[in-house]
């Protein structure tokens, strides 16, 4: 390639002809390649230079800058073959060869061997954050209990405020042991969702969303259950006494209430107040959202199965006189509501960006999930692996082989 400093003012106007840069032709015309390199940005601030372009002729000095270090590697090059400088007699070697300075000619260089950077996981797991997701449900959810215990000394006792009116209860009478169905379905739709979790390949993301999402329904469950206090739903509930201040026995009934999971079979359920809205109504509804979104579509029965179980749980609680009907709706309601929103922003790269289009981003909880959502990329798969150090056991019977006898 000839050198820059030995164009001709043709060279010169070809090459900014190539470069995209043919507004330059005109004011550079006669310019010989010397004197295209010596441009600086005084002369671009002179006529004629200065009414070619508005950025003052910075992106041709870019590009000069770029040709200059381009021409001054390929004379390098060329000028220290081997090791050696060439001298300046007949088709470039002189009368002797000068090394540069280094023994036996040759110049030591590093050579730079590009390494590829470890590929980023598009679903990585940082359990770190799951921790913290857990200890977010664990603190609402112990929220709640206390909340419970103190909203249950706040309902009018049922002698002086009836239930309310519920078109429900007018057209089914109670069946006593309606709840315990409820809380049996709910049992095993929560054992089933354990076992699905426990194969899930992405166990960390799933189990970071449904920590994120009960806790919220948990702690919207604390704010409506403590400003609207309502009158028990049934004439057949009993109770526990009130304890009027005395908060050690407020201590030992919150502990009570959540070693046994508000459960009625556990005997903690005994609690009054904490209607608005059901809390059994959550745990059937969201365990059934997460075994059929994460689960293999095929398994359509299980989908079904799931369902039914859920269906059959709320009705239950209905039947059982043990909610109103508002209770339930609501339950049912916000749950649905805000597990499609999270993870609808979830599946949506878009979503997890703060814009002036983005109306969602105007949810209290939407900095929090953009911390636990903004490196997962793209929808979770519904994939699965063996959890245990030990190998699956393989389907199908073992291949059976017999020795041949060989005639003689």
């Amino acid at each position: 390639m000839k050198e820059v400093v030995l164009w001709s003012p043709e060279e010169v106007t070809s090459w900014l002809t190539e470069n995209a840069v043919p507004e330059y032709c005109e004011p550079l015309r006669g310019f010989t390649g010397r004197d295209l390199i010596n441009l600086t940005e005084e002369d671009f601030k002179r006529t004629p230079l200065s009414r070619v372009s508005s950025d003052s002729g910075q992106r041709l000095l870019h590009m000069i800058e770029t040709l200059k270090m381009a021409h001054h590697m390929e004379a390098h090059k060329n000028g220290h073959a081997n090791g050696h400088i060439r001298g300046g007699g007949e088709n470039g070697f002189g009368n002797k060869a000068k090394l540069n300075g280094v023994p036996n000619g040759f110049k030591k260089e590093m050579i730079k061997i590009p390494m590829p950077e470890p590929e980023r996981s598009q679903y990585p797991m940082e359990w770190g954050k799951t921790f913290l997701a857990f200890i977010y449900a664990l603190s609402c959810f112990v929220f709640t209990t206390v909340t419970i215990s103190v909203v249950h000394e706040r309902v009018p006792p049922k002698e002086v405020q009836p239930p309310l009116p519920d078109a429900f209860f007018d057209r089914f009478d109670r069946v006593q042991w309606a709840f315990s169905i409820c809380e049996i379905n709910g049992m095993i739709l929560v054992g089933l969702w354990f076992v699905q979790w426990l194969l899930l390949k992405y166990k960390s993301i799933i189990s970071r969303r449904f920590f994120c999402i009960v806790g919220t329904l948990y702690l919207y469950r604390c704010i409506t259950m403590y400003v609207t206090t309502l009158p028990v739903p049934g004439m057949h509930f009993k109770c526990s006494p009130k304890l009027f201040g005395d908060w050690e026995s407020h201590l030992r009934r919150i502990m009570k209430l959540i070693a046994g999971g508000g459960l009625s079979i556990t005997g903690s359920h005994n609690m009054c107040g904490d209607y608005l809205y059901s809390g059994h109504t959550v745990i059937l509804t969201l365990t059934y959202l997460f075994i059929k979104e994460y689960s293999p579509r095929r398994l359509w029965w299980y989908h079904w199965l799931c369902w039914a179980l859920s269906m059959v749980g709320m009705f239950c609680i209905l039947l059982a006189h043990d909610h109103y009907t508002v209770d339930v709706v609501v339950a049912y309601y916000i749950t649905t509501r805000l597990f499609w929103w999270y993870h609808t922003m979830a599946n949506q790269q878009v979503l997890k960006e703060a814009s002036q289009t983005n109306l969602l981003a105007r949810v209290w909880w939407y900095k929090p999930f953009q911390y636990f959502e903004k490196n997962v990329q793209g929808i979770v798969p519904r994939s699965y692996h063996w959890p245990l150090p030990w190998p699956a056991l393989r389907r199908g019977r073992p291949v059976k082989y017999s020795r041949l006898a060989s005639d003689t």
